[in-house]
């Protein structure tokens, strides 16, 4: 029997797919490497590992929307926005880190 899916385990899908995006943002490792390791000789690689991650977070969200959990707090009001907008932008690339006239850094 499978159980439904709790706010708890929802919001840490939130988070997992967060740090993806980030890392993704960063040019860091993710899984994603570990699964296509030939793109990385390829210059398009590394948008189209931002666009996979963005698409996992949008992804997730819309499941908490549906079922009613929050996402929210785990974020800035402006990427709150800019995930409510649904579209990837270079905006989204350029200023998802800055709060405060600071850079936030990915682990």
């Amino acid at each position: 029997m499978v159980q439904e899916p709790t706010a708890q385990y929802l919001e840490q899908k939130v988070t997992e797919a967060k740090v993806h995006f980030e890392r993704a943002l960063a040019c860091k490792h993710t899984e994603f490497d570990d699964l296509y390791p030939y793109m990385i000789e390829h210059p398009q690689f590394f948008w189209y590992k931002r666009y996979v991650a963005w698409s996992e977070l949008l992804t997730v969200v819309k499941l908490c929307n549906e079922l009613k959990v929050t996402w929210e707090e785990q974020f800035t009001s402006q990427q709150v926005n800019y995930i409510q907008k649904r579209v990837m932008s270079a905006k989204v690339l350029d200023y998802w880190f800055e709060t405060n006239d600071s850079k936030e850094h990915v682990g």
